[in-house]
């Protein structure tokens, strides 16, 4: 409540928009090895803002030093666009948008990663902006967000149809983390996708909630479907699901200026480049941007 002066000094209240509220920073990421210490969260774009909408860690995963590569999203912040690249989801008559980040919002975005399979490679749901691409299957894990800018990954029980309260639905295989503990199907390597030489431990990449609503997105080379979802326990989420795999996928962008200035790869993956989402490519990608407006998420398209 503010008291208002008038011309007879101060006089009667004004109520003001309420102050936004917001939840807890990242927990310590929990450390993999005795004499580890916890790995801390920096905030590497200070030009979006306070509190930090994203935060970002690295942590080595085995005593090879083995480097994962951690962003956490702020869920009252940000809001988070997919995009479809050219061949995933599969072509279809459905308008596409530019198959690349859009012009339009730029100056909001604080990071973009990559998607999930092929479709051919497992039958999945793909659903943004008012377009079902593919149809929801019940039981997959799945990144959904809302109309008012909610996040979550569940195993998707909606039906073939997102609600119109749904914004983004991708989805992916089944939940790596379930109840913040790594689900039994991690335990079966041949579940999780084809890798390069049918390697067992490859890059991966995935996503996950924790218990405040936040997004996380972890990228890492040398994993199976069990280190990957440890990561995530590790981390504090409560659930989990795996995006893209293999060298050729794995993209975690950043930015060092508005206006998607100052481009950085912080995944340090080779195989990848900062620039590869600003043209038209195959695969699908998410676009994160800074909320304009409390309890409504509008991302560009």
């Amino acid at each position: 409540m503010i008291l208002a002066m008038t011309a007879f000094g101060v006089g009667s209240s004004v109520s003001g928009p309420p102050a936004p509220i917001y939840g807890p920073g990242p927990a310590p990421i929990a450390p993999f090895s005795l004499g580890q210490l916890p790995s801390r969260w920096k905030n590497p774009e200070p030009w979006a803002g306070q509190p930090p909408a994203l935060m970002v860690a690295t942590v080595a995963t085995d005593p090879l030093g083995t480097t994962a590569y951690l962003a956490w999203f702020r869920v009252e912040r940000t809001e988070v666009g997919l995009y479809p690249g050219s061949r995933t989801p599969a072509p279809s008559a459905a308008a596409r948008g530019p198959e690349s980040v859009p012009t339009t919002g730029r100056n909001r975005l604080i990071a973009l990663f990559n998607g999930g399979f092929y479709p051919q490679d497992a039958p999945a749901g793909f659903f943004t902006h008012h377009t079902l691409y593919h149809p929801m299957i019940n039981g997959l894990a799945t990144l959904v967000t809302t109309t008012s800018g909610s996040v979550d990954v569940v195993a998707w029980r909606g039906g073939r149809h997102p609600s119109a309260k749904v914004a983004v639905a991708r989805q992916n295989l089944q939940l790596l983390v379930d109840n913040g503990r790594a689900t039994f199907p991690t335990n079966e390597p041949s579940l999780w996708g084809p890798t390069l030489h049918g390697a067992p431990a490859v890059w991966r990449s995935g996503v996950g909630v924790d218990a405040h609503g936040n997004l996380i997105y972890v990228a890492a080379p040398n994993q199976t479907a069990a280190s990957l979802a440890q990561i995530f326990v590790h981390a504090h989420a409560i659930r989990a699901m795996e995006l893209d795999i293999n060298p050729a996928w794995p993209t975690l962008v950043l930015f060092r200026g508005p206006g998607a200035r100052g481009l950085q790869l912080f995944d340090q993956n080779p195989s990848a480049w900062s620039t590869r989402y600003f043209s038209v490519g195959e695969k699908d990608f998410f676009g994160v941007y800074l909320r304009t407006r409390p309890g409504v998420a509008t991302p560009p398209f």
